[in-house]
C-alpha cells in the first residue's frame, strides 16, 4: 500500500495522483524542489540567448520546458496539440509533474535540457481497477428504467467520487494492474477515522460494477497445470519495469501482451528507447513465478501486507482467463448462428484479406484524432470504415464501393493519420505543393470535405488545406496561390486541370490521390479523370520518388465500367473492399438476365432456361418465397425427368443431406439444382453456385442481394484470375422472372440493368416508358422541378418529386382579361428575393400607376401611429398579417403554425412574405392585425428566370459566389426585361438589363446585362437547349378550350437593344383604386393566389387559379340536400336556375368555383343557401317528388354522395326493398366510377 497524493481528478477512471514518502523507487518532494529552483535559475539566466534554447521544431508529444503563470516557474511539459493563429502558433501542454494543461506561444517554448529529465515525473495517472461506468437506461417504450453498463462515467458519479476524496484525512492505493500509461489501482480513504474502499464504494451505491475477471472452465487437474507453468517454468525471462516509472521520460518501444495464450509462459518484455535528451532508466529483471512478478510490480515503497496475496490471486485470475472460452459455451449451432446472422447483414467482398477494425479504440488511427471524432459523437467505424481505415492508414490503392460511399469519413481520418508520418516524406522536392489531393465530383461535396478536413486536422500537425474551385477565366487561375506549408488541396476535376495550365509543378509532391464518389466523377468527366490519373503516374514513376508513398484511393457508392481501367491500369495490388451485395456481382461479371413472362407461364419459361446442356458443372438454385411454389417447382421438374433437389422448413430431407449432394465433386456437362426458398439460404450458406433464378421476385433488395450472395466465390474468382475486362463468357448467371404481379418493380429492374449494362428486353423498355408516364401523371399537383425551370432539364427525374410535364389548369393562366394579362415584350421588373444567381422573386413594376407602391406607403403611414400596432391574439393559418422588419412593414401570410403552440405563450409561426416570395419564421406576438382594405390588392410576388446559361462543370447548382455577386448587384433594383415565356406564375425573362438614366441628360445606358454579368465570371456557361425543351414541353400539351391562353406560351426571340431600350412597354396591372367600392377577389389576378404549406416549402412559387370544392349530398322525396366543404367562407354567391346552380366563394387567398348542372330540375323560388360553420348547405327544392339516381348530369371526381344520411335516405326510399341493392350502387357509386376524370378547374385536394 503506498499514500498518495490526488493532483487532478477528470473521473473515477482517470486521476492524477503523486506517491508521498520514500523508497527504493520514489522521488521525495525536495528532490523535485530542487530540480524547480535549478530549472527556474538556469532558464531565468537563459532569456537573453533564448533563441539559442529554442527547438528547431514542434511536434506532439515532444517533452519540453515552458513557464507557468499560474505556479510563476518553469515547468517540464508534454506538447499536446498545436494550433495555427493568425502570426504564431499555439500550443497546448502538459506540466507532467504538476497534472495540468496551459496553453503556451511556440516562441515561449524551450528544449528541455538533458540534466533536468533524469528525474521520473511527479504525475502519475491512474484509473480504479476493474471499476466502470454504469448509466440509467429508461425504455419509455415498456415503462421501465434499469442500470446498464456505459463508455463513459456520468456527472454524479464523478461528483461523488470528488466528494469522497475532498473529504478524506489520507488517500492509499494500492497498485493492481498498468495500462498503457496507466496505474490501476484499488483506491482506499480515512473519513473520520473510518477506512473505506472507493472502488467498492462506487459500486455498492450504483455509480460503478465491477468488471469480473474471465473464469475458467476446464477442469481443475488442468487449472493447477496451468498456474504451475506460469509460476515455476518461464523459458524466457521478464524483464519488468516498476510502475513507479511508468511516467518517467522515456519511450517505450513495446509494451505487456494484453492477451496472454492459456497455458503459455508469459514473454513479453518491456524494452526503451533512449530518446532526445532523454536518460535510459534501469530496471529489474525477474525470472520468478507469476506471483512474485506481480508482487514486485506492486512492491513500490510498500509495506508488508497479509493482504497482498488475496488482491495477487484475482489479478492471476485475470491473466489465467481465457477470454475466448467464455460467451460460447452454448453449443456450436449458436455459434454457427451467429455468424450466419453477421453474414447475412453485413456482406463484404475483398480482393485482399483485411482484419477490420470494428471499434474506435483499435482503429489505426492517431489519439487526438481518435478524441475529436468521440467529440463529435463518432464512437467507431461502420462495418465499410473498418475495412477500409486499415490499408489507407497504411498507404495501400484502395477502391471502396458502398451504400455509404459517399461519406468523406471513409478516407480522412486514415489518410491524416498517415500524413502525420513526416518521416516518409522526406525524398519529396523541397518546395510548396500539396502530398493530398481530393477530387470531389462537383463545389458543393467539395465544400463539405473541406469543412470535415478543416474539422478534424485541428488536432494533426498543421497541414493548411485549401479548397480550390476556380472558373474559365483564365486569369483567376493564374492568380491563384497556394499558401505555404499547404499539404491537402480539395478540388474538382475541371477546376485541378484548369489550374495545372498555369501551374504545371504543383503537383511535384503529392503521394496521396483521393477520388471522392468516383462513379459520379467517371459519368460525369471520365476523360478529365483520366488525364489526372496520366499526369500523377508520370509525376510518381522519376526516381526520386522511389522511396516516397503513392497511394490512389477511389471511393464510391456504385461499380463504374470506367473502374476496371482504373484498377488495371493506376492501381497496384488495389484492396477492394465493396460491402453491396448488387455492385459487387457487377464487379465480379455476373451476368444478369430479366425474362418477361405471365405469373401463369413461369414453370414453362424455367424448363426453357434448364432446356440446354451445360460444358461445365453448373450449380443452379432457383429461389421461391412460399413452401407451397417449392413443391411445384420440384414436382415439375421432376415431371420433366430434371433431378433437382429440394429443401424448406418442412422438408423430410435434412440439411446435412442436400449439402452432401451439392458439394461432391461432378464431371464435366452436369448440372446440380436446388430448390430452396429465401429462409433457408442462411442455414445453407452456399457461396459457389453458378447461376441463380428468381422463380419467385425477391421481396426486399435485401433478399435480393442474399441471393446473389450464394455466387460470390465466382465473384472472387473473377478477380483472383486478374480478368478486370469483359469476358465472352460469363460463368455466374443471374435470371428474375418478371411478371404482371410485380410490376410495381419494373423501374428498378430496369435502372439496375443499365447499370449492370445487360441486355433489356424491348417489352421492358416499352413497359417502363408507360409507367414513367403514369407516374408523372401522379405528380400534376405537385410544382413544375426547379431544375427543369432554371437549366431546362433535370437529371433524375426517377427521383425528383416534382412533376416534368404542363399541367394546363396550373402553369396557364385562365379566364383572364387581356388587359390583366402582362403585355408580352418587356416590362420593369424589380428583383426582391434572390433564390439563385439566375433565379429570384419580385414584382413587375406599373409605370403609370404602382398599386404595390401607393399600398406600401399607406401601410407604413398606418403603422407608424402606435396605436395601430396591435398584435394578433389567436393566430390562423393562411391568414394574413403585417409585419415589422428593418424600417417597414410587410404583408404576410402565415403558412405554418409550430404544432407545439399550446405549450408556449410564444412560438414560431412559418410566414410568406407575399409581396416578396421569401419564406421565413417569426414569433407570433410579432404579427400585426391587417385591415381588411390592405388585404385587396393581391400578392405581388412573381418568379424571374433568366433564360439561356447555366453553372459550369456540368454542375446543377450555382456556386455560391455567382448568387452573392448577382444579389448584391440586382437586389431591389428596377430593371428592364424582356418576356421570353410564362407558365403560371414563372415569368422566363431574356434578357434582363440595367437601365440607367444619365444625370441632366435625356438619355438611358445599359449598365450591365445580368446573363452577361454571370458568364463574365467564369462560373457560367451558355445555355441554348433551355427555352427549346421548355417549348417542347409546351407543344405538347393537348389544349381544347384555352387556345386564347395558350399565346402565353409562343417563345418571343427578340432581344433589348441600346436603340429600344427606351421604348420598351409598361406592364398593365389591374388594381382597385378604391376597396371599398368594389372588392377584388383573387381571381382577378394572373399571379395572385398564395402557395399551399406543402408548395410554400418549394423553392418555387406554386400558385393556382381557382379550385373546386369537395360537395357532399343526400336527399329525401322533396328535396336534396348539398353540401359544400369550405373552411373560413367569405363573399360567397350561390345562383340558382331551373337546371343549375353556380356556388363561389373565397377563403384565406384561394377562390372556389363550383358549376353544377343538375340531373333534374328543381324549384328555384324554393331553394336556399345557408352558411354553416365549415360548409355551406344548400337545398334544393325538387320539381318532381321521385328519387334523383345522380346530383350531376356530368361525373365530377369531387361530388360524392353523404353517408352519414344513408339510413335516412333508405327509410324514405320510394324503392321497393328488393330494388334496395341496385338503386344503392347507382346513386352512390356512379360519381365516383370515372374519378380520375378531369374537373373543369382544380381541386383543393
Amino acid at each position: 500500500m503506498m499514500e498518495v497524493l490526488i493532483l487532478e481528478i477528470e473521473d473515477p477512471g482517470c486521476f492524477w495522483v503523486t506517491v508521498k514518502g520514500c523508497g527504493p523507487y520514489v522521488v521525495n518532494e525536495i528532490e523535485y524542489k530542487n530540480l524547480n529552483a535549478e530549472m527556474n535559475q538556469f532558464y531565468d539566466k537563459s532569456c537573453q540567448d533564448a533563441d539559442e534554447i529554442k527547438p528547431l521544431t514542434l511536434q506532439e508529444g515532444q517533452i519540453c520546458v515552458v513557464f507557468s503563470k499560474e505556479l510563476k516557474c518553469w515547468c517540464r511539459a508534454a506538447i499536446k496539440s498545436i494550433m495555427s493563429c493568425t502570426d504564431h502558433y499555439l500550443t497546448e501542454c502538459f506540466l507532467v509533474d504538476y497534472a495540468k494543461y496551459i496553453f503556451v506561444k511556440s516562441n515561449d517554448i524551450r528544449v528541455a535540457v538533458e540534466a533536468f529529465m533524469k528525474i521520473p515525473y511527479r504525475a502519475k495517472q491512474c484509473g480504479l481497477y476493474r471499476t466502470k461506468p454504469v448509466t440509467l437506461h429508461i425504455n419509455f417504450c415498456e415503462d421501465t428504467a434499469k442500470i446498464v453498463p456505459a463508455k463513459r462515467w456520468d456527472c454524479a458519479a464523478t461528483q461523488y467520487f470528488q466528494s469522497l476524496l475532498k473529504a478524506t484525512t489520507q488517500v492509499k492505493a494500492r497498485l493492481c494492474a498498468i495500462e498503457g500509461n496507466k496505474l490501476d489501482v484499488l483506491l482506499y480513504v480515512t473519513i473520520k477515522n473510518e477506512k473505506v474502499c472507493v472502488n467498492d464504494d462506487l459500486v455498492s451505491k450504483n455509480f460503478a460494477r465491477f468488471e469480473e475477471g474471465k473464469e475458467n472452465t476446464e477442469h481443475p487437474a488442468n487449472d493447477r497445470e496451468r498456474q504451475t507453468s506460469l509460476n515455476v517454468e518461464s523459458p524466457l525471462p521478464l524483464k519488468i519495469v516498476n510502475p513507479a516509472l511508468a511516467f518517467s521520460p522515456v519511450l517505450f518501444q513495446e509494451k505487456v501482451s494484453k492477451y496472454l495464450e492459456t497455458g503459455h509462459a508469459i514473454s513479453t518484455s518491456f524494452l526503451f528507447k533512449k530518446g532526445l535528451h532523454s536518460h535510459q532508466m534501469s530496471s529489474t529483471d525477474l525470472n520468478a513465478s507469476t506471483e512474485s512478478i506481480v508482487k514486485a510490480g506492486l512492491g513500490l515503497p510498500f509495506e508488508e501486507n497479509t493482504a497482498i496475496p488475496v488482491h495477487t490471486d484475482r489479478l492471476l485470475q485475470f491473466l489465467n482467463s481465457d477470454p475466448l472460452k467464455t460467451d460460447f459455451n452454448k453449443g456450436d449451432q449458436q455459434f454457427q448462428n451467429l455468424q450466419n446472422v453477421s453474414a447475412e447483414e453485413n456482406f463484404v467482398f475483398l480482393s485482399n484479406k483485411i482484419e477490420p477494425s470494428s471499434v474506435l479504440e483499435t482503429a489505426p488511427l492517431f489519439d487526438d484524432l481518435k478524441k475529436e471524432l468521440i467529440r463529435k459523437k463518432i464512437l467507431g467505424p461502420n462495418f465499410t470504415e473498418s475495412y477500409c481505415w486499415p490499408p489507407i492508414a497504411r498507404g495501400c490503392d484502395v477502391l471502396a464501393i458502398s451504400h455509404q460511399g459517399n461519406d468523406p469519413l471513409l478516407y480522412i481520418p486514415p489518410v491524416l493519420t498517415f500524413l502525420q508520418s513526416e518521416s516518409c516524406y522526406t525524398s519529396l522536392p523541397n518546395r510548396s505543393g500539396p502530398l493530398a489531393l481530393i477530387v470531389c465530383p462537383g463545389w458543393k461535396k467539395a465544400q463539405l470535405v473541406f469543412e470535415l478536413l478543416k474539422t478534424y486536422s485541428r488536432c494533426s500537425r498543421p497541414l493548411h488545406p485549401m479548397l480550390i474551385i476556380v472558373g474559365q477565366n483564365k486569369e483567376e487561375a493564374r492568380n491563384v496561390k497556394i499558401h505555404r506549408g499547404c499539404e491537402i488541396i480539395v478540388t474538382t476535376p475541371y477546376s485541378l486541370l484548369r489550374l495545372l495550365e498555369h501551374h504545371s509543378l504543383l503537383l511535384l509532391r503529392l503521394c496521396h490521390l483521393i477520388f471522392d464518389e468516383i462513379e459520379v466523377l467517371f459519368s460525369e468527366a471520365s476523360e478529365q479523370v483520366f488525364t489526372i490519373l496520366d499526369y500523377y503516374r508520370k509525376t510518381v514513376i522519376i526516381e526520386e520518388r522511389l522511396y516516397s508513398p503513392h497511394q490512389i484511393v477511389a471511393v464510391g457508392t456504385c461499380w463504374n465500367k470506367h473502374i476496371t481501367h482504373l484498377l488495371k491500369e493506376f492501381m497496384n495490388d488495389p484492396y477492394i473492399v465493396i460491402t453491396a451485395i448488387e455492385e459487387a456481382s457487377i464487379c465480379g461479371n455476373v451476368q444478369q438476365v430479366v425474362q418477361l413472362c405471365l405469373n401463369s407461364e413461369r414453370i414453362a419459361v424455367l424448363l426453357r432456361i434448364l432446356d440446354f446442356t451445360p460444358n461445365n458443372v453448373e450449380k443452379m438454385l432457383i429461389f421461391t418465397s412460399t413452401i407451397n411454389e417449392a413443391q411445384m417447382v420440384h414436382q415439375a421438374l421432376r415431371s420433366n425427368s430434371i433431378f433437382s433437389l429440394k429443401i424448406h422448413k418442412e422438408s423430410k430431407f435434412n440439411f446435412e443431406y442436400v449439402l452432401e449432394h451439392w458439394t461432391k465433386k461432378y464431371s464435366s456437362g452436369t448440372r446440380v439444382v436446388l430448390v430452396l426458398t429465401d429462409d433457408c439460404m442462411q442455414s445453407l450458406g452456399i457461396t459457389d453456385a453458378t447461376c441463380v433464378i428468381h422463380f419467385s421476385f425477391p421481396s426486399s433488395p435485401r433478399i435480393f442481394g442474399q441471393r446473389l450472395h450464394n455466387m460470390s466465390d465466382n465473384f472472387h474468382n473473377v478477380i483472383e484470375k486478374g480478368s478486370f475486362v469483359d469476358q465472352e463468357y460469363t460463368k455466374a448467371r443471374s435470371v428474375l422472372l418478371l411478371t404482371e404481379n410485380n410490376v410495381c418493380h419494373a423501374l428498378g429492374v430496369l435502372h439496375y440493368l443499365k447499370h449492370a449494362e445487360a441486355e433489356i428486353p424491348p417489352e421492358l423498355h416499352d413497359f417502363t416508358a408507360r409507367v414513367l408516364e403514369a407516374e408523372e401523371e401522379k405528380k400534376l399537383a405537385r410544382p413544375l422541378c426547379t431544375y427543369l425551370k432554371t437549366l431546362g432539364i433535370c437529371k433524375n427525374r426517377r427521383a425528383c418529386p416534382d412533376r416534368h410535364h404542363i399541367n394546363v389548369q396550373t402553369d396557364i393562366p385562365q379566364n383572364i382579361p387581356d388587359k390583366i394579362t402582362p403585355t408580352p415584350g418587356c416590362m420593369t421588373i424589380v428583383p426582391l428575393h434572390i433564390v439563385s444567381a439566375t433565379n429570384y422573386f419580385g414584382r413587375i413594376v406599373d409605370k403609370q400607376k404602382d398599386q404595390y407602391a401607393i399600398l406600401a406607403e399607406e401601410i407604413n403611414e398606418y403603422f407608424k401611429k402606435p396605436n395601430n400596432n396591435i398584435s394578433v391574439e389567436k393566430v390562423e393559418k393562411l391568414a394574413l398579417y403585417g409585419l415589422y422588419e428593418e424600417t417597414f412593414f410587410h404583408r404576410v401570410q402565415v403558412v405554418e403554425i409550430s404544432p407545439k403552440k399550446e405549450e408556449k405563450l410564444f412560438f414560431n409561426v412559418t410566414i410568406k412574405y407575399i409581396d416578396e416570395g421569401r419564406m421565413s419564421q417569426v414569433e407570433s406576438h410579432q404579427l400585426l392585425q391587417l385591415p381588411a382594405r390592405f388585404q385587396c390588392l393581391p400578392p405581388q410576388a412573381v418568379e424571374f428566370i433568366v433564360c439561356s446559361v447555366k453553372p459550369i462543370d456540368n454542375e446543377i447548382e450555382w456556386n455560391p459566389r455567382v448568387t452573392s455577386h448577382i444579389y448584391h448587384k440586382i437586389k431591389g433594383k428596377p430593371h428592364e426585361a424582356k418576356m421570353v415565356l410564362t407558365l403560371g406564375n414563372t415569368v422566363w425573362v431574356d434578357p434582363m438589363v440595367r437601365v440607367t438614366r444619365l444625370s441632366n441628360l435625356k438619355t438611358y445606358v445599359n449598365e450591365y446585362n445580368v446573363r452577361s454579368e454571370i458568364l463574365s465570371m467564369g462560373l457560367g456557361t451558355d445555355n441554348p437547349e433551355h427555352i427549346k425543351q421548355l417549348q417542347k414541353l409546351c407543344r405538347h400539351v393537348k389544349v381544347l378550350a384555352h387556345e386564347k391562353n395558350l399565346e402565353t406560351l409562343s417563345i418571343k426571340e427578340e432581344t433589348v437593344s441600346p436603340q429600344n431600350v427606351s421604348h420598351l412597354q409598361n406592364i398593365q396591372e389591374n388594381s382597385t383604386e378604391s376597396c371599398s367600392s368594389s372588392k377584388m377577389t383573387l381571381e382577378h389576378h394572373p399571379y395572385g393566389g398564395v402557395s399551399e404549406v406543402k408548395e410554400a416549402e418549394d423553392s418555387t412559387l406554386h400558385q393556382r387559379k381557382c379550385f373546386y370544392p369537395e360537395i357532399k349530398w343526400f336527399q329525401n322525396e322533396e328535396t336534396v340536400t348539398v353540401k359544400v366543404k369550405i373552411a373560413s367562407i367569405a363573399d360567397y354567391k350561390c345562383k340558382f336556375s331551373k337546371e343549375k346552380v353556380v356556388f363561389s366563394a373565397c377563403s384565406g387567398d384561394k377562390f372556389y368555383l363550383a358549376d353544377m348542372e343538375l340531373h333534374q330540375h328543381i324549384l328555384v323560388e324554393k331553394s336556399a343557401c345557408v352558411i354553416k360553420d365549415k360548409e355551406a348547405i344548400i337545398v334544393l327544392a325538387k320539381e318532381k317528388r321521385q328519387s334523383w339516381c345522380k346530383l350531376l348530369k356530368n361525373k365530377n371526381p369531387h361530388v360524392s354522395f353523404d353517408f352519414e344520411h344513408w339510413e335516412d335516405f333508405e327509410d324514405k326510399s320510394p324503392f321497393p326493398i328488393g330494388t334496395k341493392k341496385l338503386h344503392c350502387p347507382t346513386v352512390v357509386t356512379e360519381e365516383l366510377m370515372n374519378s380520375s376524370e378531369d374537373s373543369g378547374t382544380e381541386s383543393d385536394d
